[in-house]
């Protein structure tokens, strides 16, 4: 009865959503667009998407980045019930997550303003000291400390690509300025890609769960389950998250390119 009622609730969410945007949102012309220029066809914008090294920088990072974060989320109530023994509490670590990353997103957006969104990308590093010593020091306390940690991170690894991507749209438009059109196939492909990474990390965990035997409720679970909850809690996000963000190093938009794109694109318009 519960998961109809809330299936109802999302349900319902979903619909709102739609009739907001449906009515509240109202689609405008490239306002960069000559009379002349043409609409680039899906196949050839998916290719010249897919060979802008921005983009390709951005959403390789954010990629493994958004795996990272899925494998925190998707194994996180497991962990606190087999291997920290938070069984009791674990409502309540995420909820923290949730609230600490709602409350987190007015931080980011003012931090990204001043410092600018490359040094803002840190901020999603700071779950891997915390998430490893939880894996290794299980403590109460420490939990509720990691959860609100990583709902800061989770705020800003799902802030900064969206405030990211409109930076690589002008560029591109700056580079191809006789073609229009080609926003909805950044976007779209990038909510595939962020899609993808979900599929990825529910098939990593499902994968190594089921290798080390793991078997629904049982209350007690072979060490080699644990183990691997330890690892897909602390160890493989890590290595993700650093990956993620190496990868990030070289993604060429700065403030000061972005300046000057922003006013190149003033004098075209």
């Amino acid at each position: 009865k519960v998961y109809m009622i809330a299936a109802g609730v999302i349900a319902g969410v979903y619909l709102l959503g739609i009739v907001v945007l449906f009515l509240g949102v109202k689609e405008r012309d490239d306002p960069y667009a000559l009379n002349s220029d043409r609409a680039i066809p899906f196949c050839k914008g998916l290719a010249l998407t897919m060979k802008h090294g921005p983009y390709v920088k951005l959403t390789a990072s954010f990629l493994l980045i958004s795996t990272a974060v899925q494998l925190e989320q998707g194994n996180f109530v497991l962990f606190c019930t087999h291997a920290a023994g938070l069984r009791n509490h674990f409502q309540y670590l995420v909820v923290t997550i949730l609230v600490s990353a709602v409350v987190s997103v007015p931080f980011w957006q003012k931090f990204l303003q001043r410092f600018g969104k490359k040094c803002a990308a840190c901020g999603i590093s700071w779950m891997i000291p915390f998430a490893v010593m939880l894996v290794t020091i299980p403590n109460l306390i420490l939990a509720y400390f990691v959860a609100f940690i990583s709902g800061l991170s989770i705020a800003a690894s799902l802030l900064l690509p969206w405030s990211m991507l409109p930076d690589v749209v002008d560029n591109f438009r700056l580079q191809n300025p006789h073609g229009k059109g080609h926003e909805t196939i950044f976007y779209s492909s990038y909510v595939f890609f962020t899609k993808m990474s979900a599929g990825i990390g529910l098939g990593i965990s499902a994968a190594g769960l089921e290798f080390t035997g793991y078997k629904p409720g049982i209350c007690r679970q072979s060490d080699d389950v644990i183990l691997t909850l330890k690892l897909l809690i602390g160890a493989v996000p890590a290595v993700l998250i650093l990956l993620g963000l190496f990868i990030l190093l070289f993604y060429p938009i700065t403030e000061e390119s972005r300046k000057e794109t922003k006013l190149a694109l003033e004098e075209l318009r």
